[in-house]
């Protein structure tokens, strides 16, 4: 891909290699002093300052409207997100809201993401907040900025600004004149901190916000176009490969670094502790040299890894840190029947389809790294650090990747590329890890355990709910050069920053754990350890996979033990009316009262799972019905109806796809992976050592049906659908077999042993 080529990404590779930076934004004088709150979004933290409390979603940490959008003395109108793109489609959704409040068609709107030397600073991109934060701050801001022209022009026409129309970038009054937003902006000084009131259209007049804009991402994906950062090409770039240690905290003694420095076309070996690469000048010759280095180097024994046997009875040894986050107590009828469970969920691995890949330049004192990071100011300033370069004097600049919800090794091979960059100046560099080291060097998400009872009167209602989840970090984003893998390698390591819980609201590894559910006596503990066995980081949902599996697998216990149906049951436990209006769609859609009036055919059996994510995004839930193959353990999802609630509908069709691969993505956690791992080393290694639900596998039929609230606030969806699939599909499990399943994955030999032995 020629990054200068002016056909690819609408204006996005042409600004970032064009060699001009406009910087169109500042930060608020003195913000550090007026610095009152902090918000932290799975580890990025941002200052609030107390005037912009009041602003809408980022507006609160990047007041100022230049920050959001810039016009031209032409008329061209640019717009910011400091989000990303992560195959979610949300830049189509974010287009969609500065089009609609612009009152622009989406097509003239040069729209750019992340970037360090352009982009407001929102943190991560994590935790579906993009369209309630981003969403949020565009919506107001576009609005405001419209309004702002619209006035400039009424004062200059001497009409009143409700006699105007703005329509694609051009304001008429009733007599016929006309000013382009260019030239009204001549007028305004935008370099101004948005209010805290925004002349918002009225969402019955939106044209753009609510259809389903096509995706501004798919054409070149599906044709096989340039779309990735590893698709990037910069002319004279060298490519790069890395050796990593064969296990944690083994170090380098030795290399044939010598041998391999005859190879063809080897150019440089880079090496600074443990920290090992070659760089060649075609990617072949690194990959045969990175092998032949890789062969030539001799390591120290690295640390032992726990015993998969052990590991949850282990965890209870690990979780050191008590953190109470519910605990509620109210007279009740008198308890009848009380029930407990315990709940395991193993070491995931994110399994990017595209191995993580970076470009970076080093030229002139100053950095510039093509990244797929989810946090670019968050590593910005990591690679600094590691560098000891100013932060001024580092830019990264986000390029999507290829496939990734969570925290995979895209930080990680960042600061490879920065780091080999630095050794050889003025040379492009690209570094991509092979698929061994993407596997084994990933973030993997935490082994988790749960422990739940519960206690029903003589009516089947719920009088008392107690609860207790342990887990170590779902969270080591970046927040200091320690946090990057090859900075810990180094001649001089850098140490990581040490691992603390996230905080209730939003949570870490005890998000959901709080149910919905309206339950008079409630008791919630998170038991979290600083001390992590493997590397662990946020992976898509962080702990409401789990806890929500829990909660949803007992409240179907619950309901079964209370001879009361399962949806009624949830229903009947439920204050928050737009919960029991997700819930009931789900059920009439599938035809819930039907398929449990009915005979099921043998080995298929119907579930049903609700959460409202984080319980503060998006409301799902979900009918499901699975087939079994007792001879094989073969779990296959037959059908799922889901509801979706998430306020003010953007971009429907991008709803439904992140619900889908939602659904898809959590049946294939939930059935099927597994980390493999010993002792010594991580052994899943490639795709035949961490199996994934295949495409023979995915779910015959998924069907996703929107509650649309107009003028309600965005709530995020992306991820909202993981914990509620597990639920349903352990429910579905039990309603087919006649086992209650606790453990995950749930199907395979486990599930298919179980059935012999019933």
């Amino acid at each position: 891909m020629n990054p200068q080529d002016e056909t690819i990404d609408e204006g996005r590779r042409r600004f970032m290699v064009s060699g001009a930076l406009v910087v169109t934004f500042s930060l608020v004088p003195g913000a550090e002093a007026l610095a009152q709150q902090v918000i932290a979004d799975e580890g990025a933290a941002v200052h609030v300052a107390k005037e912009t409390q009041m602003l809408a979603g980022s507006l609160k940490t990047n007041p100022l409207l230049d920050a959001w959008i810039k016009i031209a003395p032409d008329g061209k109108v640019t717009v910011f997100t400091g989000k990303v793109e992560l195959g979610t489609g949300v830049r189509t959704a974010l287009l969609q809201v500065a089009a609609e409040e612009l009152d622009m068609a989406p097509s003239l709107i040069t729209f750019l993401t992340a970037d360090t030397g352009a982009s407001p600073d929102e943190g991560l991109t994590a935790g579906s907040h993009t369209i309630a934060d981003s969403g949020s701050a565009l919506l107001n801001a576009s609005a405001q900025v419209r309004g702002l022209l619209v006035e400039a022009a009424a004062k200059r026409f001497g009409v009143a600004s409700s006699a105007l129309v703005a329509r694609d970038a051009v304001i008429r009054a009733p007599d016929g004149r006309t000013m382009t937003y260019g030239e009204a902006v001549g007028f305004v000084d935008l370099h101004r901190n948005a209010t805290p009131t925004s002349p918002l259209k009225d969402p019955k007049t939106f044209n753009v916000i609510g259809t389903s804009l096509p995706r501004l991402d798919i054409p070149s994906k599906v044709t096989g176009g340039v779309s990735y950062v590893q698709d990037l090409q910069l002319p004279g770039m060298l490519h790069a490969r890395v050796v990593m240690p064969p296990s944690y905290d083994a170090k380098l003694l030795d290399t044939n670094e010598h041998d391999v420095m005859k190879m063809p076309g080897v150019v440089k070996v880079v090496r600074n502790g443990s920290m090992l690469a070659v760089v060649a000048t075609g990617e072949w010759q690194a990959v045969v040299a990175q092998r032949a280095l890789m062969a030539g180097s001799t390591w120290s024994p690295g640390r032992a890894l726990p015993d998969p046997a052990t590991v949850h009875r282990n965890l209870k040894t690990l979780a050191t840190q008590q953190i109470k986050i519910a605990d509620q107590h109210t007279a009740t009828a008198p308890a009848v029947k009380t029930l407990n469970a315990r709940f395991e969920k193993r070491y995931l691995l994110h399994g990017s389809i595209g191995p993580s890949c970076s470009v970076a330049v080093f030229d002139a004192g100053k950095l510039t790294v093509w990244t797929h990071s989810q946090g670019v100011y968050p590593l910005r300033d990591a690679l600094a650090e590691m560098l000891s370069m100013p932060k001024e004097n580092v830019r990264c600049i986000h390029t999507e990747g290829s496939g990734c919800y969570g925290h995979n090794g895209a930080d990680d091979v960042a600061a490879h590329a920065a780091l080999i960059a630095a050794a050889l100046p003025g040379q492009p560099i690209r570094v991509q890890w092979m698929r061994a080291q993407e596997h084994v060097w990933d973030h993997f998400t935490p082994a988790m355990v749960t422990e739940v009872s519960a206690s029903l009167d003589a009516n089947g209602q719920i009088v008392d709910w107690r609860y207790s989840l342990w887990s170590s970090s779902h969270n080591e984003r970046i927040v200091n050069a320690g946090r990057l893998l090859p900075a810990r390698m180094l001649d001089k390591p850098f140490v990581s920053a040490p691992s603390v819980p996230m905080l209730q609201p939003e949570g870490g590894g005890d998000r959901n754990a709080i149910p919905l559910y309206a339950l008079p006596n409630l008791y919630v503990m998170n038991n979290f350890s600083p001390t992590m066995p493997l590397q662990t980081s946020a992976m898509r949902s962080l702990g409401a996979h789990t806890n929500v599996f829990t909660i949803e697998s007992f409240m179907d216990e619950l309901a079964h033990a209370a001879k009361i149906d399962p949806v009624a049951f949830r229903l009947r436990h439920l204050d928050d009316p737009r919960a029991k209006d997700v819930i009931r769609l789900a059920a009439e859609r599938f035809g819930w009262q039907r398929a449990m009036s009915s005979p099921r055919p043998r080995h298929h059996g119907v579930g049903f799972g609700f959460a409202k994510y984080k319980n503060l995004m998006a409301y799902v839930a979900m009918a499901v019905e699975i087939s079994v193959e007792p001879e094989t353990g073969q779990v296959t999802l037959e059908r799922a109806d889901v509801a979706v609630d998430s306020g003010q509908i953007v971009n429907p069709d991008g709803i439904r796809n992140q619900i889908e691969g939602g659904v898809i993505q959590s049946a294939s956690w939930t059935l099927h992976e597994a980390l493999r791992y010993d002792t010594e080393r991580i052994r899943s290694f490639d795709w035949s050592s961490y199996p994934i639900l295949r495409f023979s596998s995915v779910p015959k039929r998924v069907a996703v049906h929107l509650i649309d609230r107009p003028g309600a606030p965005f709530l995020g969806a992306a991820e909202a659908a993981m914990g509620p699939t597990a639920g349903a599909l352990a429910n579905a499990l039990f309603d087919a077999t006649g086992l209650r399943i606790r453990e995950m994955p749930l199907a395979g030999d486990a599930l298919r042993r179980r059935m012999e032995q019933a």
